[in-house]
């Protein structure tokens, strides 16, 4: 969900990562954030690699969560898969979750009417069915998690995610890549206070999402690509990508549970 650039002599606030992506809402969607734009350029060939995987190995019509939509940004594309029937938007920040309906509501021409999207607070820390926490379906034929699992211990996150999917079910995972994270971590800077705001975050390694995906049923079935920040593409990824030159700083690809 989220990128970094820290600021020397910048006071810093950790809060919990609803609160803080609660708070991030207010500006998540304008803040130049690099690794967002290069997320959702890898991405204009991720979701195609996904529908072939599904499209090899799932009958259609298909059931699709969107783990961690954030403001709907990639929920925006996954509706108008013509073999995508019904798609379930679960984030664990009700504000980012508002934005999201709100953001598919005023797309209502490039949502076509049969397609079925529900909307739900979700936190896969607390997986059960609470006042708080809606409980996902258990028979998705896919789950879409973009710079997401940052926020979530590998262990928690695999087996939420193994027990949306049926089998032969997909995960397309992107996440902020370890070199990135050993230096720093999602984040931004609220505009009221000037403070830095910091969610709970991980340095996973490729490796240890291999590892903790197989322990819990998944295989690699599309391989992990990592991307770095280069002379020739951080112009277009933004001012605040500059600084990133060198670093690799997202990596993703698709896992099928078995």
């Amino acid at each position: 969900m989220g990128s970094s650039d820290d600021a020397p002599q910048m006071a810093v606030r950790y809060l919990d990562t609803a609160t803080a992506y609660d708070l991030w809402s207010e500006v998540y969607d304008t803040d130049n954030n690099f690794l967002q734009a290069l997320d959702s350029i890898e991405m204009q060939s991720l979701l195609p690699k996904l529908v072939s995987a599904l499209e090899q190995s799932l009958p259609k019509p298909w059931k699709v969560v969107d783990l961690g939509c954030g403001t709907g940004r990639n929920t925006v594309h996954i509706v108008t898969l013509p073999d995508v029937a019904e798609i379930f938007a679960l984030d664990l920040s009700p504000k980012m979750l508002d934005i999201a309906r709100k953001r598919l509501e005023n797309n209502t021409t490039a949502v076509p009417s049969n397609k079925k999207i529900t909307f739900q607070v979700y936190d896969a820390l607390k997986p059960s069915n609470t006042a708080t926490t809606a409980t996902p379906p258990d028979d998705a034929d896919a789950v879409i998690s973009t710079l997401v699992v940052e926020h979530v211990p590998l262990k928690q996150y695999f087996s939420a995610a193994a027990g949306m999917l049926k089998t032969g079910g997909l995960v397309l995972l992107t996440n902020m890549h370890s070199e990135m994270g050993k230096i720093s971590q999602a984040g931004f800077v609220d505009p009221k206070t000037g403070e830095k705001i910091r969610p709970q975050s991980y340095a996973h390694t490729i490796d240890d999402v291999a590892a903790v995906a197989r322990e819990n049923g998944f295989e690699v079935a599309q391989e992990v690509e990592e991307r770095m920040v280069t002379e020739e593409n951080h112009t277009m990824l933004g001012p605040r990508a500059k600084k990133w030159i060198g670093v690799k700083v997202w990596y993703g690809g698709i896992l099928r549970k078995v």
